[in-house]
């Protein structure tokens, strides 16, 4: 379908009909294997001029067995060389069989640099769908009236590659496109805030303008939502932090000498009057907070629900944000990466460590690698061939692999999922981990998920001095003789006043890895004792302006979790702010 259609359709379809979206998700989802073959088949047709199909032999097969044959597993790394092609300016159909106009960047924060992925109408359809199939589920459980919400979104800077395309991050090229504003009305989620907030220069100014248009229009606020829980986490801490200079921006009706960015200042000018009555309730009700506990429903009286991205690397920050919203459901947001969506979360009423999400069966074509234990033939280790969509099991874990609208084939995602159960025919996933962020020495193999658990064991020890991991990272240091792991953190309170805790949980840390590899090196000093190094406070501020001044957009931002001497400049923010370094006892 051309783009011009679908904005046209969605223009007309005010209020998406609920009732209809799920009659069409089940649907789809009872013949998922019919419907997935169907699925590629139309990719492979609309893309059979493309030159990578053409090389590989595939000469205009559409069906799976031909597809697999031909078509090889790939990573990105692989794919580079043809969409640098296409980011210079060749116009010839390389990787699909209309030219690709747009280009997405990662975060950025896995490798320490943004990976160009293609973009174009077809995914952004897909996206409207996954948005649009959500929302019917949340909806129908949490129903929201025709107000606004509250979104900590922002856009990155577009730039043009040197073939004149557009590129910026993938939630850029989503705000930006002209089907996203005509779909956020179809789903009663239009951000209170004006475009030129979302689309500000400055992320800092943008964000304290959220908080303001948010608190103007309290009574109307139905939901907050960010991208990612770290988001919403971050601008609630920075609300305690200027919520006296919000209410007196109230009171005298004149913005903050702190913006200055003057289409911000024009467009908040509209929205920003006197109100000495407001100013002084939400000074009340700011005041009246035992350490800002339930601070949302406070400010956004009727806000139903709080949504975003709260799995996986997300997790961590769920206590605080808990904290934040009291008695509001926390919902996470649907399963997808810059490289495309995959899965839309409906069963909303699981908290966000439950969460699952049934793959959409019509917008990519989906495989599954098993993560068991692989056969070794000999010399060879031989890796399980991937299996497809209605082929995984219940209680097993598998890598994805995605073959999109946008010039993906059997793309290695990288992420590790857990099946979880089935929608109909289609499986419900668990987000688990990223399967190249490894922890690894020796024959020591610790996941991100490990080293959350590990955080959270020894966090608990901190929560006794009411003390809490601000936020974390790792990095595997080979300098020394043995190697050994050093996990960062940043902690909300004076390290001098808790020296004794903070070697508790040193050792906690060390002991909380439970990879038998781990354990076994760590006795024979194989693997050298964990360092605990606490970092001064405002040192992950300092990371995420780093990637801001990259062209990374907040709303996309992840911390990342293990920091290789790669991402040279990340690494050197962390050590020259390190306040003080423990080693562990545990294994002496």
């Amino acid at each position: 379908m051309e783009a011009e259609l679908i904005v046209r359709m969605l223009e007309k379809m005010e209020i998406i009909d609920v009732n209809q979206m799920i009659e069409e998700f089940e649907s789809t989802t009872k013949d998922a294997g019919r419907v997935q073959i169907e699925t590629l088949k139309k990719i492979l047709e609309e893309n059979g001029s493309a030159e990578y199909l053409k090389n590989l032999g595939l000469n205009g097969s559409t069906d799976p067995e031909s597809f697999k044959a031909c078509v090889p597993l790939v990573t990105h790394e692989d794919l580079e060389p043809y969409i640098h092609r296409i980011a210079d300016g060749d116009t010839s159909p390389i990787l699909t069989g209309k030219a690709i106009t747009t280009i997405s960047l990662s975060s950025g924060t896995t490798q320490g640099k943004p990976k160009f992925v293609p973009f174009n109408d077809e995914l952004m359809e897909t996206t409207m769908q996954i948005y649009r199939t959500s929302f019917a589920f949340r909806n129908r459980e949490f129903p929201v009236g025709n107000g606004k919400a509250l979104q900590f979104i922002y856009s990155s800077k577009q730039f043009k590659t040197k073939g004149g395309l557009n590129a910026g991050t993938a939630t850029t090229n989503v705000y930006r496109n002209s089907q996203f504003k005509e779909g956020m009305k179809g789903i009663q989620s239009q951000c209170c805030s004006p475009d030129e907030v979302i689309f500000g220069p400055d992320f800092h100014q943008s964000l304290y303008c959220h908080l303001l248009c948010g608190l103007i229009f309290r009574e109307e606020i139905q939901l907050v939502f960010s991208t990612f829980a770290h988001s919403l986490v971050h601008s609630f801490r920075t609300f305690e932090l200027v919520w006296e200079e919000l209410c007196a921006d109230i009171r005298e009706g004149i913005l903050s000498s702190r913006i200055t960015v003057p289409s911000i200042r024009t467009a908040m000018s509209k929205i920003l009057k006197p109100d000495p009555e407001l100013a002084d309730l939400i000074h009340k009700k700011c005041s009246g907070l035992s350490n800002w506990y339930g601070l949302i429903p406070e400010l956004f009286p009727n806000a139903k629900y709080i949504y975003g991205i709260m799995t996986g690397s997300m997790e961590p920050y769920l206590k605080k944000l808990r904290h934040y919203a009291g008695d509001i459901p926390l919902m996470s947001g649907d399963y997808g990466s810059s490289e495309g969506w995959i899965g839309a979360n409906v069963n909303p009423k699981l908290p966000p460590e439950l969460a699952t999400f049934a793959v959409l069966p019509n917008i990519g074509y989906f495989e599954f690698i098993p993560l068991r234990e692989s056969v070794e033939d000999q010399v060879l280790v031989i890796e399980p061939k991937p299996v497809g969509l209605t082929e995984v099991k219940v209680g097993e874990e598998y890598e994805i692999i995605v073959t999109n609208v946008a010039g993906l084939y059997r793309y290695r995602l990288g992420d590790v999922v857990k099946i979880m159960g089935f929608h109909n025919s289609t499986p419900e996933l668990k987000f688990v981990c990223r399967r190249n962020l490894m922890l690894t020495i020796n024959i020591d193999k610790n996941t991100e998920n490990d080293l959350q658990v590990a955080v959270e064991e020894a966090a608990k020890v901190l929560a006794e001095e009411k003390l809490e991991v601000v936020d974390f990272t790792s990095h595997v240091d080979l300098s020394t003789d043995p190697g050994h792991y050093v996990i960062f953190w940043e902690i909300n309170g004076e390290v001098q006043f808790h020296e004794e805790a903070l070697q508790e949980c040193c050792n906690c840390l060390d002991q909380s890895f439970l990879d038998a590899g781990y354990i076994s090196s760590r006795k024979v000093n194989a693997i050298g004792p964990l360092e605990l190094r606490v970092l001064q406070k405002g040192t992950f501020q300092k990371i995420l302006d780093h990637y801001l001044g990259l062209g990374a957009a907040v709303s996309q931002f992840k911390t990342p979790r293990c920091v290789s001497l790669a991402n040279n400049t990340v690494l050197q923010i962390l050590c020259v702010n390190v306040a003080k370094n423990y080693y562990s006892t545990a294994f002496r």
